[in-house]
């Protein structure tokens, strides 16, 4: 039998190489999309979606020559059967009204060289039932929905979701929840992209909280589905949690609440975090959680808490919090959305309305990027020297979390509202601070250092281990330990570099 000592491999599927790790939503298009007119009557587009045998017409908008986006010139209209049922039967309207008088504004839409996890997250975050694919110039190519993605490892995700979705009991819930680690490992095992593996996961976890939310949480006496905000925080809110990563939260309640809805509602919570342990989750108590005041409070407390952070960093933990809710994503079914009452523009989080008061305030920009270069990326902690104890790298403590922090700076410096650190990185690349070569290298090294971290949990987990972020450099291939070793070096050559260019840029 194996011991912890020997090394950790991960067996690949004989299937893995089928699907290349490029594709693009493009590879997933089948048929030619169903383009309308806006001034065609909703009888006509019914007609033509059956003679198609789709359920969507794409409307193109009167203006031209702008590419993908969903707003401004060149953008689209849909129409679907949901809509008509809604928008039209549903609210007693003539079926010969005109299609431009029905649907809701430009479509969202994507570029057809998006990779076909991002726009599943897309369709998933937003509710949608399809996205029309756009090429450079704005047309449409195709649309894409749910079923779709079936045949892309991407997709994988999506039956264990509907599941979960699905769950009428705790139990039940908690039963499909549990088969998370089993969908993690085999996308690992299909060698998929690292940052593919962590966004499937992150929408399984987000499905989790919502349906938690709606079985024990709404229900619960004294609370008000529409009178707050979930907020993921964390890996999870970035889009890359692992085997070993913590479930995050907090919450924006409506100003309207008194103190004792907020107790009934924290109550409520509380509950949620005990379903999530029973789901085979991790929940910290004495950390980020909506049970508790420090992460559940009314909007106006959040505004005020983040004028103090702003003018007073170093006070009551005030850079800790503003990295924190800097991360904060709400989740996309909570809480009005799910009540019929559509909104065109969310109110934004407390971490988007801080961004651009703390990009005008120049001293506490320069204490956050103090304090984001406080972590050193290194392979050794100054505690391993003293007693003597080698051979192991915290990879989250000691490489993770310093390249995190460079990201979370950087897309602050450029007032992004980003989460993901790939894509903070991508949108703060050629900034002050960030040489386009610099962000290049860091999002590589992101990669390599989340390809190592997945491969060894899941090693890990089919072992019967606990997944650790605490790597055993032994039980590392050579090959893993020189790229670990090698990507520690580069994050702490980017650190020194925005260190001695921040004396000139920051100001």
């Amino acid at each position: 039998m194996k011991g912890p000592s020997d090394q950790l491999t991960v067996a690949h599927r004989r299937d893995a190489q089928r699907t290349p790790s490029a594709r693009t939503v493009a590879d997933l298009l089948r048929t030619a999309p169903v383009i309308g007119r806006a001034d065609m009557t909703v009888r006509q587009a019914a007609v033509l979606m059956t003679e198609r045998g789709q359920d969507y017409v794409v409307i193109p908008l009167s203006d031209a020559g702008q590419g993908p986006g969903g707003h401004g010139p060149g953008s689209h209209g849909l129409l679907t059967d949901a809509d008509i049922r809604a928008r039209v039967v549903g609210a007693g309207r003539s079926i010969d009204t005109p299609v431009g008088e029905v649907i809701d504004g430009p479509a969202f839409v994507v570029d057809s060289r998006t990779a076909p996890v991002d726009a599943l997250t897309e369709l998933v975050d937003r509710d949608l039932t399809v996205i029309p694919v756009c090429d450079a110039a704005g047309a449409v190519l195709g649309v894409v929905g749910a079923g779709d993605f079936v045949a892309d490892p991407a997709g994988a995700s999506m039956p264990l979701r509907e599941q979960i979705s699905r769950s009428q009991t705790v139990g039940e819930l908690q039963e499909h929840a549990r088969r998370l680690p089993q969908l993690v490992a085999d996308l690992v095992r299909r060698d998929r992209p690292a940052h593919e593996v962590t966004r499937v996961a992150s929408l399984i976890v987000d499905a989790i909280v919502v349906r938690g939310l709606a079985l024990v949480v709404d229900p619960h006496p004294g609370v008000d589905p529409t009178a707050y905000t979930w907020l993921s925080l964390g890996s999870n809110a970035r889009r890359e949690p692992v085997l070993s990563s913590d479930v995050d939260s907090a919450v924006v309640f409506d100003d309207a609440l008194g103190s004792s809805d907020l107790d009934a509602h924290r109550t409520a919570f509380e509950k949620l975090d005990d379903l999530l342990r029973g789901a085979g989750l991790t929940v910290d108590t004495n950390g980020a959680v909506a049970s508790k005041p420090l992460f559940s409070r009314t909007r106006g407390q959040w505004q005020a808490a983040a004028r103090g952070w702003i003018e007073e960093p170093l006070a009551n933990k005030g850079m800790i919090f503003t990295s924190l809710i800097l991360d904060g994503r709400p989740l996309s079914a909570s809480r009005r959305e799910l009540s019929g009452s559509r909104r065109e523009s969310p109110t934004p989080t407390p971490g988007v309305e801080m961004i651009g008061a703390l990009r005008a305030d120049p001293r506490t920009m320069r204490l956050l990027l103090a304090e984001s270069l406080s972590t050193k990326a290194r392979l050794r902690s100054m505690r391993d020297v003293l007693t003597r104890r080698g051979g192991t790298l915290d990879l989250k403590t000691h490489a993770l979390t310093p390249l995190i922090n460079i990201a979370r700076w950087a897309a602050l410096s450029v007032e992004s509202t980003e989460v993901n650190t790939r894509a903070r990185l991508q949108a703060a690349a050629g900034s002050a601070l960030l040489p386009t070569g610099d962000a290049a290298t860091l999002m590589e090294v992101f990669d390599v250092l989340q390809r190592v971290r997945l491969r060894y949990q899941v090693a890990q987990f089919d072992q019967g281990e606990t997944p650790t972020d605490v790597l055993e450099m032994k039980r590392l291939s050579p090959l893993d330990r020189s790229l670990v070793a090698q990507a520690v070096r580069e994050i702490a050559g980017v650190q020194r570099r925005m260190a001695g260019m921040s004396h000139y840029q920051v100001n």
